[in-house]
């Protein structure tokens, strides 16, 4: 008589830990066994079919809409060097800084320079300009293409 091999018993097989959670695929394969096991004597009332497919639309759009956010929260994590490193080689106005102090020079005076550079300081991004100025990017008050001197 031939044995079976015990590596085939139930007990012995790899098991996943079930999520309470129920996906779009889950939910869609219940409700096309559904329709595929219905009594054809008794069919599924359309009212319950339409209540249905409306739940999965919904959570369709919850799951999209869930990765839309997901995709937006990693967009705001995004280091300040790479958000702002189009800058670089653009002509940026901001007013002047005292270069003792940092504070903007009274009265106001409009100053231009190219950008080389983003570096980042406590989370923010700092733009290095060809005049040796370190601006922050809130201090910017117009960028335009480098002139052609």
């Amino acid at each position: 008589m031939t044995s079976i091999d015990p590596s085939y018993y139930l007990k012995n097989q790899p098991r996943s830990t079930p999520s309470g959670e129920l996906g779009k695929d889950e939910f869609l394969r219940i409700l096309m066994a559904q329709i595929q096991n219905q009594d054809p004597l008794d069919p599924m009332d359309d009212r319950e079919f339409i209540a249905q497919m409306t739940t999965f639309s919904q959570l369709e759009q919850m799951l999209n809409m869930n990765d839309s956010i997901s995709r937006l929260v990693d967009n705001q994590m995004m280091s300040p060097v790479i958000q702002y490193s189009h800058l670089i080689g653009k002509e940026v106005q901001y007013y002047a800084l005292d270069e003792d102090t940092g504070k903007i020079i009274e009265p106001k005076e409009l100053a231009t320079s190219t950008v080389v550079a983003i570096s980042e300081r406590e989370g923010y991004a700092v733009i290095e300009l060809e005049n040796n100025q370190k601006i922050y990017t809130d201090e910017i008050l117009r960028i335009n293409e480098p002139s052609v001197d």
